[in-house]
């Protein structure tokens, strides 16, 4: 979620690019008598970054193509309303957050979380080195840069019966770098990097798993279209962890160069920087894990708990969702 680029909205990959309303079910230049590749959008929540890197890998790298697919990704940026267009059918599938995404079933969207992105989600909040600041509780008081309906932010105030003021998020780290007390959102994977471009010391971070609020970040897709089209949706989820698994493990140049291609503001330097975050955090086979086995998977657990935080909070009526109208497995390989 970098903020200091430009958003170039809806740049297509792949051999069509006419985007997500036309027909996605043939497409692409089969020979005669071959079955023609199934059409699949996906819309990104940002312009395109590491954080896409099983997408892009996975395109670059011919996995899609091989499973009969012809797969075009749209960019998205801070208004990439990334629920919306799936549930409208703009797109198949969208990369968002477990939290928001259970807030927009919870309303009535017409979306499933089919798999993760990530293991873990990546939002923390960003700290000068040298803020007194060490723990949530010493957070009381203070005025925090954030998205408004990030549920993490009451979460804190419930279980550490603090209270904190919010500014809504600007996507950019100009006001961090000025002020050594100030505190903000970001994706740690991305913002250090221009903060200390900028000239600022490397920041330090409170991060959401360790009060306890463990969120994916995560595949959607329409309900409708993934029960219509669940074996190429499945042969998409296989080649999507392929790609992840390539991306962190083997050379990630393939995507970077696609990256690079449809979000020109990007640099060698960013990317070596996030692509290395990402690998040395285990944020795609999950903090805690000794092998791959977990890339792309959910668990019914993790999302039980996560409704019933959100219930505790009263973000969820208590009682409207479980874990089985939110989220499925039987997408992955």
């Amino acid at each position: 979620m970098t903020p200091l680029r430009p958003v170039l909205l809806a740049l297509g990959l792949g051999a069509a690019l006419a985007g997500a309303g036309c027909s996605r079910h043939a497409g692409g230049d089969a020979p005669p008598g071959a079955p023609k590749p199934f059409k699949i959008t996906v819309q990104l929540d940002w312009v395109a970054e590491p954080e896409h890197g099983g997408f892009y890998q996975a395109l670059a790298k011919g996995y899609f193509r091989d499973a009969g697919l012809d797969v075009t990704i749209l960019q998205g940026g801070p208004n990439g309303y990334v629920t919306q267009k799936v549930a409208t059918d703009e797109a198949d599938l969208g990369q968002s957050d477990s939290t928001n995404s259970l807030l927009a079933i919870s309303q009535g969207l017409p979306i499933v979380q089919i798999g993760a992105v990530f293991q873990n989600d990546p939002s923390v909040l960003m700290l000068h080195a040298d803020n007194p600041v060490k723990r949530f509780e010493d957070l009381d008081g203070k005025t925090i840069m954030a998205r408004p309906e990030w549920a993490f932010l009451p979460y804190l105030k419930n279980k550490y019966h603090i209270d904190f003021k919010i500014i809504p998020q600007n996507f950019a780290v100009g006001n961090f770098i000025a002020d050594p007390n100030f505190i903000q959102q970001g994706f740690y994977t991305a913002e250090p990097y221009f903060i200390v471009k900028g000239g600022a010391r490397y920041p330090k971070f409170l991060y959401a798993w360790d009060a306890g609020f463990d969120a994916y970040t995560c595949i959607i897709a329409n309900r409708r279209w993934a029960e219509k089209n669940a074996v190429p949706l499945r042969a998409f989820m296989a080649a999507y962890i392929r790609g992840w698994k390539d991306y962190v493990e083997g050379d990630p140049a393939p995507a970077h160069e696609l990256m690079k291609k449809v979000n020109p503001n990007v640099t060698d330097g960013f990317l070596a920087f996030s692509h290395k975050m990402i690998v040395d955090e285990k944020l795609v086979i999950g903090r805690n894990a000794t092998d791959d086995s977990q890339t792309g998977r959910i668990s019914r657990e993790r999302y039980a708990l996560q409704i019933r935080q959100l219930e505790e909070l009263g973000i969820l009526p208590k009682g409207r969702l479980t874990a089985d109208k939110v989220m499925t497995t039987d997408y992955l390989p």
